[in-house]
């Protein structure tokens, strides 16, 4: 097989190969790597190592694409037959131009929120490194990581980033953090020789190296098995550009509300047009034309866009204050539909900080309490006893193991700005401050047991021993060996215990039987069952320094100390948040690339999954088809050891069942189900660029806790918005439906220009819609199930009570229209004009619509038991918005540009009481609602919003 093997659609599984066949198949020699012309020719063949990006949109597709808007062409349609009616009867076009400055701004408005660039193919890119060593021509050379091809025979070191895939061929000491691809919390311990089978999932693949992880330790040398999107990270690159955006719940329910909005003004305008013709014959055509643009303008909402806008902005806001930032706006309000949460384990639901747990010595088993780094806590013995620090004396075995784990650590545990941190390997740091919660510390055994050489860790004794110079020691254990020098090793519990022939019991050294042995080979088995990092200690008494290499065979004849288990433990206000969002109806869902052991245990401990639940693994996920998947993700809530498109393809079987998905991640491997989510929610602290990019949401304290917060604010966005909307489109079809009755009626003239109805549905519905957005949650917002993400905008009695009260109000204003033409025709007025019914009817329509804003707060209280300062906004908008209507009867150049009349007190009055009325109807239909149905329902269900 020769080098096109990598570029044929079936994955090549390098990771089976031995380091011959895999160094025959690239056809290249290890002594003096490629020759400049393979280079060459593999370039041509495969092309540079970079990832390749898809075309997308252009900002021009995008801006048009505002413009198809069913709701924005039929405004557009209207000014165009406007300004034409205008021209030709040699008026300026002024209704014609203020249409059309509204449907810029919405087009305008709609473009800011699609144009974010899409960044996550650059973060992915900014993962490369630019240089890479590399072997050609039997030269070492430093090359542009675009230039590598596979066959090259790369080398690495510590600080290094990865530039391309590679099989390692010799590695000494490598440790490479992987966690931005796989999710794997702790750094990766590479071996080169190993063989492994070829379901062995990618965290678990020892042999090779990746695009775009770091080298945190040792060195290697590696051959490139694959470049650009021929890489894992080109895999994901290639799952991101896949991902199809959808449309959220509300821009699927406003463009369901457009449909029927203009589908029912265009038959109301027919039945108006053909109705008209057949009561006053062809000669009012022009008439009818002019009252059909009316009603047109009336029926849409040309405000709703913006103040749904402000609306989310507005949430935006309270989200970050609740550590939540969201990047695109509609985001805010789906989260309130969200059914289920698929969270990363590492920092989100845990402290991304390794704590020991417990610590076992021959003679006790102990359990060790605290958080964090912060090296305070309990050592708990039988029965809860509590170890204190002057009692370490009465456990040897104890005070021994804790001076291993100080000298056999070289990590540093310092306080910074107000809090403990960790400079080093985090595991080791636990260990640190384990003994620090005894007191003891490196600075205090420095002088009384100075390091003077060490056997470091290696993969293949997965230990590490430290030789320190015994002067004046007070433990009694190393003071009664009287030795000049000691060694303490630290390792896998299983191979630092086959070293061992001793024991330590009490203060006494005894030898290890084989009852001893299986001892605690069982415990280590407990330990790691609860999912615990599990670390084995032993020391040894030396009379003379050991020579350096000599590590096989000093350390033997060990004397064994204890075990010490750690874990990266829960966030403590996790377990509260995973009870709210049940209580919620939402369901958590673990999906980590970290071990099943580890992932059960600390689901248990929070309450995602119960003793028993079922884990699924990457391997078998593998091996799974989709449709079995789909049946199974209903059953399983915790997914461990997963690759990238095991994550994409768990999110897409739970949307497949009808869920609604919020995912959380904060690697380049999470980024493709980030996307694919209907809800992405990126890590702000421990996050990758890339994952950010191709989120929804940030969360600033990386805390599962702050997602059912954001929830709970995206419930409350959507209630209000729905608040406003029926308040919005009530008041639109009384506006509709008197206009529509005017010709049908027989009144002359167009009761309501498309200026004045602009200035309402902008202005008398704006002021009061964004008060309304702001109103309080209500008390049982997060103790009932998410309404479903794909009900009708209509549901739960929406539509009912809009096209209700919106026939309430026309008929009110059509009374007030009859009484009015006839009294202003009969009853004249020097100065005043005979038309200015038509300013009572707006001025009434006007008026009307701000105790609707009053009387709407709430669907089951009375205004008057609602305490006005919840939400001053709303009295503050009516009043504001009052003014301004009476400003435009009575101010001059108001009155022109509008087409008003001035109205006498009296007229002003017999307005006002008419408006009254819709807010006494309104507040009348709580207290039937609360006779008829009792307090607990309405016609349409429970009391919850509509």
């Amino acid at each position: 097989m020769s080098a096109n093997s990598s570029r044929q659609n079936t994955p090549v599984p390098w990771h089976t190969f031995d380091i011959d066949t895999t160094l025959e198949k690239l056809q290249v020699d290890p002594a003096t790597g490629l020759s400049a012309a393979e280079v060459l020719e593999r370039l041509q063949q495969y092309g540079p190592n970079e990832l390749e990006e898809t075309g997308g949109r252009s900002p021009w597709i995008i801006l048009l694409d505002q413009f198809k808007n069913i709701m924005l062409l039929m405004l557009i349609a209207v000014a165009f037959i406007s300004g034409f009616l205008a021209l030709q009867q040699g008026e300026f076009p002024k209704d014609a131009v203020a249409i059309m400055l509204i449907v810029i701004l919405n087009g305008v408005l709609g473009y800011l929120q699609e144009t974010r660039a899409e960044k996550a193919l650059a973060a992915l890119k900014s993962l490369a490194s630019p240089l890479v060593r590399v072997l050609r021509d039997g030269k070492l050379l430093e090359v542009a990581s675009t230039d590598v091809v596979p066959g090259d025979i790369m080398f690495l070191e510590a600080g290094v980033q990865v530039a391309a895939d590679g099989r390692l061929i010799e590695e000494s000491n490598l440790q490479v953090r992987e966690s931005a691809l796989t999710g794997e919390a702790q750094a990766v311990e590479k071996d080169a020789p190993i063989d492994l089978p070829e379901n062995t999932s990618l965290g678990d693949r020892l042999n090779l190296v990746f695009c775009g992880t770091e080298v945190v330790k040792g060195r290697a040398k590696a051959i490139v098995i694959g470049t650009g999107m021929r890489t894992e990270l080109g895999k994901i690159a290639t799952l991101i550009q896949g991902v199809e955006s959808e449309d959220t719940p509300l821009q699927q329910r406003m463009t369901q509300l457009g449909n029927v909005l203009v589908t029912g003004s265009l038959i109301l305008v027919a039945i108006v047009v053909i109705g008209g013709t057949l009561v006053q014959g062809m000669s009012a055509f022009n008439h009818l034309l002019e009252i059909s643009l009316s009603m047109a303008v009336a029926i849409v909402p040309e405000g709703l866009p913006a103040v749904i806008t402000v609306t989310l902005a507005l949430g935006t806001q309270r989200m970050v204050k609740r550590h939540a930032l969201i990047r695109k706006l509609p985001a805010v309000e789906t989260l309130g539909s969200v059914t289920t949460i698929c969270s990363d384990k590492t920092g989100t639901l845990t402290q991304n900080k390794m704590v020991v747990q417990g610590v076992e010595t021959p003679s006790h088993s102990l359990t060790v309490t605290g958080e964090g780094y912060e090296p305070t806590g309990d050592f708990l013995g039988a029965n809860q006893t509590k170890i204190g620090v002057g009692e370490l004396g009465e456990y040897p075995e104890l005070e021994t193991l804790l001076l291993s784990c100080v000298q056999c650590n070289d990590a540093v545990l310092q306080y910074e700005n107000n809090d403990w941190a960790i400079v080093g390997d985090p595991t080791e740091g636990a260990l640190l401050v384990l003994a620090g919660k005894l007191e003891f510390t490196g600075d205090r055994l420095s002088s009384q047991l100075p390091r003077i050489s060490e056997f470091p860790f290696s993969s293949e004794r997965k230990r590490m021993s430290v030789i320190c110079q015994v002067s004046n020691p007070e433990s009694k254990v190393l003071s009664q060996d009287s030795t000049p020098f000691v060694m303490f090793t630290k390792g896998s519990p299983e191979l630092t215990l086959d070293c061992c022939s001793q024991v330590l019991i009490g203060n006494q050294i005894q030898p290890l039987s084989e009852a001893q042995r299986q001892q605690v080979l069982d415990r280590n088995n407990d330990l790691a069952a609860r999912g615990l990092r599990v670390l084995g200690f032993a020391y040894k008494p030396l009379r003379e320094e050991p020579p350096e290499s000599s590590e096989d065979q000093t350390e033997q004849e060990l004397v064994w100390l204890g075990m010490v288990g750690m874990l990266d433990a829960p966030r403590p206000e996790v377990r509260e948040a995973v009870v709210k969002c049940r209580r919620a109806g939402i369901r958590p869902i673990m999906i980590t690339g970290d071990h099943q052991l580890t992932a059960i245990a600390i689901a248990q401990d929070l309450g995602i999954a119960q003793e028993g639940d079922r884990v699924l693994i990457g391997q078998e996920l593998e091996e799974m088809p989709q449709e079995e998947l789909e049946r199974e993700v209903d059953h399983v809530s915790v997914y461990a050891r997963v690759s990238p498109e095991h994550k994409l393809r768990i999110v897409q079987a739970l949307q497949k069942r009808g869920k609604f998905v919020a995912m959380t991640g904060d690697g380049v491997n999470d980024a493709p189900a980030l996307k694919q989510a209907d809800i992405g929610i990126a890590m702000g602290i421990t996050g990758t660029d890339v994952s950010k990019e191709a989120s929804d949401m940030v969360l600033l304290d990386d805390n599962f806790a702050t997602i059912v917060a954001a929830t709970e604010e995206g419930r409350v966005v959507y209630t209000n918005i729905r608040r406003f909307i029926k308040y919005i489109l009530g008041s639109n079809i009384g506006e509709l439906l008197t206009i529509a009755a005017a010709p049908l009626l027989g009144l002359p003239g167009v009761p309501l220009t498309p200026l004045q109805i602009l200035w309402m549905n902008l202005v008398t519905d704006g002021f009061p819609a964004l008060a309304l957005a702001v109103e309080p949650p209500e008390p049982d917002v997060m103790n009932r199930p998410p309404f479903s993400p794909r009900e009708n905008i209509f549901a739960r009695g929406l539509g009912l009570y809009m096209v209700r009260i919106g026939i309430v109000f026309a008929i009110i204003s059509i009374a007030l229209m009859m009484w009015a033409y006839s009294y202003t025709h009969e009853v004249l007025v020097d100065g005043l004009s005979p038309d200015r019914w038509k300013t009572m009817v707006f001025t009434t329509l006007c008026i009307a619509q701000m105790g609707h804003a009053i009387a709407v707060r709430s669907n089951t209280q009375l205004t008057i038991q609602l305490n006005p300062l919840s939400n001053p906004f709303v009295f503050g908008a009516v009043i504001i918005t009052t003014i301004l209507q009476l400003l435009l009867i009575y101010v001059q150049p108001l009155r022109a540009f509008f087409g008003t009349h001035w109205l006498t007190p009296t007229e002003l009055a017999i307005c006002l009481g008419f408006s009254s009325l819709l807010f006494i109807w309104v507040e009348m239909e709580k207290v039937f609602f609360r006779v008829f149905y009792g307090k607990k329902k309405t016609p349409t269900g429970v009391l919850t919003p509509v």
